[in-house]
């Protein structure tokens, strides 16, 4: 049964599960959609065409699905979907997509928006993703499965991030991040990869030392990067982990690959 504050705003047309948990002075719209078991704890506001999958816990201020903060939208009826099992804390916020986008921003499973994130409108967010405080998402973003993006950092627009990265704290992300790279910095650079992401992540011994010599040829070795993006491509063509880069390097972008700083 539903379980509902009675301080709460809950528009007659939106569309809740009858396990939902929605806690005092939350305000939900019309267009909404609450799957089984989503909990919105107090003072939570969910607007637009939203959809919330089952299991994702909502804490107080923050606001969802408004508005996006782009001067070009004009009303126009775009969507945020936001999968199941997703803990998003205190004064986040998500904006839905624009008629300019892909008319939707989209985000996968058990991810953790911590406090004051903000994902912007149009962005992609794969699944298992950590946005630690502060962190902030330009709008068309991408994020692989796996990424931990650190507290008070920023993504410019459309920029696309790899599944298994890392953006260090504070840092200002300008460039494509490729599939376990390690970023940081004012203007982020690439530092290396995420050695301990790889290892929690189940990857063996011997496929992170590949990733390493792959990752060393790629951007240490001669000639141009599109002449070492091909010939890595070539030599570890049987390598899946190493294909991953080949094809984020080679995909076509808003932004160059972000690079080792240059010594």
């Amino acid at each position: 049964m539903v379980q509902i504050h009675p301080t709460a705003i809950i528009d007659d047309n939106a569309q809740i599960a009858d396990s939902v948990k929605i806690g005092p002075y939350c305000v939900v719209g019309a267009h909404v959609v609450l799957g089984d078991n989503v909990e919105l704890k107090s003072h939570v506001v969910v607007e637009g065409h939203t959809q919330v999958g089952a299991g994702t816990v909502i804490y107080p201020f923050a606001s969802i699905g408004h508005a996006p903060q782009d001067l070009k939208f004009r009303g126009e009826a775009s969507r945020l979907i936001i999968g199941e099992n997703n803990t998003i804390r205190e004064h986040v916020t998500m904006n839905p997509g624009t008629q300019d986008g892909a008319m939707e921003t989209v985000i996968g499973n058990n991810n953790l928006f911590m406090m004051a994130t903000h994902v912007a409108h149009d962005c992609i967010i794969g699944n298992n993703v950590i946005m630690a405080n502060n962190a902030t998402l330009g709008g068309h973003v991408e994020v692989g499965n796996n990424v931990l993006v650190g507290g008070l950092s920023a993504v410019h627009q459309f920029v696309k991030i790899g599944d298994f990265a890392v953006i260090g704290g504070m840092s200002g992300v300008e460039s494509d991040v490729i599939p376990y790279g390690r970023v940081k910095g004012e203007r982020a650079f690439l530092a290396g990869l995420n050695i301990v992401g790889l290892e929690r992540g189940g990857f063996s011994k011997d496929q992170i030392k590949q990733i390493q010599r792959a990752y060393g040829e790629l951007f240490n070795g001669a000639g141009t990067l599109n002449e070492r993006i091909d010939q890595v491509g070539a030599t570890y063509q049987d390598h899946q982990e190493i294909n991953k880069i080949i094809a984020f390097a080679k995909a076509d972008r808003h932004f160059a690959l972000c690079q080792p700083q240059k010594k």
